[in-house]
């Protein structure tokens, strides 16, 4: 055995590997609305940097997860932050709008590495409830960098221009593989799987078959969809509609990162005395009522940023509850497919997310019905599901 396999991974770095991918997401929302002048194109397709971004992610976390079952974490980490490394370079440089979302979805291609991999390897090392609550405190550490990276976004892009926060995610990118490389340990005990599309699409079949992967899957797939749909729609509200500047913007998406944050923290604390089952109701509960938050809101015709960024605050606090448990339960459904698991059930949740998002966009026009609507229908779908699912399925 050499050094590498004896040194585990720390919380530390999983945290690293974790945020590169949600703070590449994050970091252009400011400059989106600006950058509709400065390729001369509209909105909708300046949104596809997103939409692309999510896609890829998805689509890459069907292969990420069933390599690593194959390889090792290890490898697939080093490998997927040079990827993302390059992504960010074809964006820094890209001279139209075609080669920014052709550079997005590069980078995208190697952040899910970070994303499932951190997972996994926790997952690797300890039980579902003690993965649930380590997947908490990794959450609440990690969510620091994409709750503030609008507001950071905001910053470079005023001073330096949109090309800024690709330069940000190239330097600490390039500096999470170093760490990667000088300290990440290898966790996957074994057996290591035998790589072939016949036994990836078999994984898959057979986790698809599972009640409990494929409940906890759509559980944490409908309560991302708010966050997701918020991601795409809440900047075009809020600067378009609103009439916030891409700081107060910024500022103003604080208040969700906080929440999610603090039902992280409730997690990490109360995972194993609570139990994940219980953490998972509880959490689309509260997610409900910031859907009912945002309903009541719209039709009182009081739809301002205060009730707006509060009714996100009870969504992304019940998802800081919810999605760790519910995610630790996906990929435990079967302990000898924890990487394909952790592919599959993270490709849902981007693809469903990416489909809230882009439904959002391309029905917004002067109101902010659209974002309510889907926002309100996938946190009761996720809560009202759970319950109805639960049943012959823990």
């Amino acid at each position: 055995m050499s050094a590498l396999d004896k040194n585990p991974p720390t919380l530390l770095n999983l945290i690293a590997l974790a945020a590169v991918g949600p703070m590449a997401l994050n970091l252009l929302f400011p400059s989106m609305p600006g950058m509709v002048v400065v390729f001369d194109t509209n909105y909708g397709v300046v949104q596809l940097t997103f939409i692309f971004y999510m896609v890829s992610l998805a689509v890459a976390q069907l292969f990420v997860g069933p390599v690593s079952d194959w390889v090792g974490r290890r490898p697939v980490v080093l490998w997927g932050m040079v990827i993302c490394m390059t992504g960010s370079i074809i964006c820094i440089f890209a001279p139209s709008i075609e080669v920014l979302i052709a550079g997005r979805v590069v980078q995208a291609i190697g952040a899910c590495a970070g994303l499932v991999m951190a997972r996994t390897i926790i997952r690797d090392m300890h039980g579902v409830d003690k993965a649930a609550a380590m997947i908490g405190y990794l959450s609440m550490a990690m969510v620091v960098a994409p709750m503030i990276s609008p507001y950071v976004g905001a910053m470079l892009d005023d001073a330096y221009g949109w090309q800024a926060s690709f330069v940000l995610v190239l330097s600490v990118t390039t500096m999470v593989l170093a760490i990667s490389f000088v300290f990440l340990g290898e966790s996957h005990k074994g057996p290591y799987q035998v790589l072939s599309v016949g036994t990836m699409l078999s994984a898959f079949v057979v986790l698809m078959k599972m009640p409990r992967f494929v409940r906890h899957t759509m559980q944490i797939s409908l309560s991302s969809a708010a966050f997701f749909a918020f991601l795409g729609g809440a900047p075009y509200v809020s600067i378009n509609l609103m009439g916030l500047t891409k700081t107060q913007y910024g500022l103003y998406f604080l208040i969700g990162g906080f929440g999610y944050m603090c039902g992280n923290f409730v997690t990490g604390r109360m995972s194993e005395r609570w139990g994940a089952e219980r953490l998972i109701t509880l959490g689309t509960g509260v997610g409900t009522l910031g859907g009912a938050v945002l309903v009541v809101a719209y039709i009182s015709d009081y739809f301002i940023p205060a009730t707006m960024f509060g009714g996100m605050w009870f969504i992304a606090f019940g998802n800081g509850l919810c999605l760790p448990s519910g995610t630790a339960g996906a990929i435990s459904a079967d302990k000898n497919r924890i990487g394909a698991a952790a592919g599959l059930a993270g490709f849902m949740q981007m693809a469903i997310g990416a489909l809230s998002s882009y439904v959002v966009g391309i029905v917004m026009t002067d109101t902010a019905l659209p974002l309510v609507v889907v926002m309100a229908s996938s946190v009761t779908l996720a809560f009202a599901g759970n319950l109805m699912w639960r049943r012959g399925s823990v």
